[in-house]
């Protein structure tokens, strides 16, 4: 697998697991300027099978992905402790491979979360709106970037755009569409992510009031298996929360890493 890393290999890592059908640099676009502010911690931004610069080889369902993420952590963490964070997706597989590794993973931070199903139509969703918007924004994009931008935009503006420019679209030109197509088949994974036994070290669920592709409902069904999270559902974010409330979510990651802290000492 394709991996980026920024950080001492003695600092405490985070290993973040990026959505579908994107790569690494929807999670480093977020997170590196909040580590950036606060040193002490080892990032590890992976790109998942098919996605990004990581060939799908033989990748045909999630179980597979989940397989090359725990044989990752393996390869470059051992049985050294870490902190994960997952985006859509990405937690979906993050959740995962809490139940894997329980005892390992200090702490879980799910960013825009799939709920309890992977089918989209069996998503209890919002509708899209658009609350926030800049005349004249979409005029001169192409009309690919400008599907791809306004289907899940809440919050239109030149600085949404740029990031969304930057952290979203290379990674779709990317994408290998045919393992795309050939996971999703299989897309649920064998095990439900979630075990049996809760995961009592701090967590953090963060979902968009207007998120119009996983919607926030769904996630509130995961609370009882999450006895130490904090849940947040922002007003005026999508499914980009990260970048259309980014002071928002700097703050409640900064809690989260706070309750992980003190939880690790």
């Amino acid at each position: 697998m394709h991996l980026v890393t920024h950080g001492a290999d003695t600092a405490t890592p985070v290993l973040a697991l990026h959505g579908w059908p994107v790569d690494h640099r929807l999670m480093s676009g977020c997170l590196e300027p909040l580590f950036t502010r606060r040193p002490g911690y080892r990032r590890l931004y992976p790109d998942l099978p098919g996605m990004g610069r990581t060939p799908a080889g033989a990748a045909a369902s999630s179980d597979d992905l989940l397989a090359a993420v725990l044989t990752l952590i393996e390869a470059v963490l051992g049985t050294t402790p870490f902190l994960l964070v997952g985006e859509s997706y990405g937690g979906y597989l993050s959740r995962a491979v809490t139940r894997a590794l329980p005892h390992q993973v200090l702490g879980l931070a799910l960013i825009c979360p799939v709920g309890q199903t992977l089918d989209r139509d069996a998503r209890i969703r919002p509708p899209h709106q658009v609350l926030r918007t800049t005349p004249g924004l979409l005029d001169d994009l192409d009309d690919a970037t400008r599907a791809e931008f306004v289907d899940l935009a809440v919050v239109q503006t030149p600085a949404t755009l740029r990031r969304f420019n930057d952290e979203v679209v290379p990674a779709l030109a990317l994408a290998d569409r045919d393992a795309i197509t050939r996971i999703e088949r299989r897309w649920h994974l064998t095990e439900a992510p979630d075990g049996p036994t809760p995961f009592d070290r701090p967590t953090l669920i963060l979902c968009g009031r207007q998120d119009s592709s996983v919607g926030y409902a769904d996630q509130f069904a995961l609370l009882p298996h999450y006895p130490r999270a904090t849940f947040a559902v922002l007003d005026v974010a999508g499914h980009n929360l990260q970048i259309e409330q980014p002071a928002l979510f700097e703050t409640l990651m900064n809690d989260w890493l706070d309750r992980c802290t003190h939880t690790s000492t």
